[in-house]
């Protein structure tokens, strides 16, 4: 199989996913098989959302969308062009993907076929209907791809390299098994926003977005805050509070309630705003529904920080703080080649 088919077989997927990123789903006339699997999709969705409460059919559809929008043709080519991805010698590359949020293990996924290896996949119990069934299309309209992708539910076996992403618990097991294969294992990782107290209330709005996109489950949400001395977050808060609504989800209730039961019996001081709790703290993995903050008191003295921290950080939400940082409202907009850990998977890929 080609390259060029390769692409055209995501691009084609692309197309199929983008009817189902609106609140109202709209068929469309002109997709390949879409007869055969637009109400199959419809109903997969409904299942992910019935399996697993985090997964609401809007964070599904900014999954979806997301997806949609970074497989145009125009993002694969930019993507792709710094590569040699014809003639690859075709190896077996196992992932294990998390479940944290809907096709968190997508982009590892899309990498190994279009470099052209086969994959075999062994999803989380949380996240395991969407893969497959945008697997199945994936085949249908691109039939070389039959036989080069495979899901387990078993022991891992007969793979020549492995993608693993875990906790950093479950990264030490990975590390122990698989140490004698190609591997790229990934661990706990969590965002930050540098605030000045001059954002633009549309910054903070968005920066809204960076913190409660999927409940803040994913590695690119903010969860945690670094503030001048003195910072008054008065703006932060009117800025967030159209995200009220999340408290009224009981999952997120539940976690709310119980996260604001333990700070108060530890004395912890807190500020809430009934939806969100900001605690000092300067740890960077802050629970549900809080977001952990601590005062910095230059640029100078924060970079250094922040740099030997890298290992724990996936992203810096900021402006005018550091050459790597993402806008406000991005973090979960990444581009293609916006690898996980900066760990560039194609690059990998290439050389096993």
């Amino acid at each position: 199989m080609t390259l060029t088919e390769r692409k055209n077989a995501f691009i084609a997927l692309a197309k199929f996913i983008s009817q189902f990123t609106s609140e109202t789903p709209v068929k469309k006339r002109d997709l390949p098989y879409n007869d055969s699997f637009y109400e199959g999709m419809l109903e997969t969705i409904m299942v992910a959302e019935h399996h697993n409460a985090w997964f609401t059919n809007e964070n599904i559809r900014f999954a979806l969308k997301s997806w949609a929008e970074a497989l145009q043709e125009n993002s694969l080519i930019c993507w792709l062009q710094a590569y040699n991805l014809e003639g690859i010698q075709q190896k077996r590359v196992a992932i294990i993907m998390a479940g944290n949020i809907p096709l968190v293990g997508f982009h590892d996924f899309i990498s190994v076929l279009l470099c052209g290896h086969q994959v075999l996949v062994k999803q989380s119990s949380k996240d395991k209907q969407l893969l497959p069934y945008l697997a199945k299309y994936l085949e249908k309209v691109e039939p070389k791809f039959i036989g080069k992708i495979h899901f387990t539910e078993e022991r891992l076996e007969n793979f020549d390299a492995i993608i693993a992403t875990g906790s950093n618990n479950t990264a030490r097991y990975f590390d122990y098994y698989f140490s004698k294969y190609p591997h790229i294992i990934r661990k706990n990782r969590n965002s930050v926003a540098v605030l000045t107290g001059k954002e633009t209330p549309e910054q903070l709005k968005g920066l809204a977005e960076d913190i409660f996109r999927y409940y803040g489950l994913g590695c690119r949400n903010v969860s945690k805050l670094f503030v001048p001395e003195g910072y008054n977050f008065d703006a932060f808060f009117n800025a967030i509070f159209p995200w009220n609504f999340l408290v009224n989800k009981q999952k997120y209730a539940n976690n709310y309630d119980y996260n604001k039961a333990v700070y108060l019996m530890s004395l912890f001081p807190l500020l809430d705003n009934g939806f969100l709790m900001l605690k000092e703290d300067s740890a960077y993995s802050s629970p549900i529904a809080t977001v952990f903050y601590e005062y910095y008191t230059s640029f100078e003295n924060l970079k250094p920080k922040i740099q030997q921290e890298t290992a724990n950080i996936q992203c810096v939400v900021a402006s005018g703080f550091m050459d790597s940082e993402v806008a406000f409202g991005k973090t979960q907009y990444p581009n293609l080649w916006d690898y996980a850990d900066n760990t560039d998977t194609v690059s990998f890929l290439l050389k096993i």
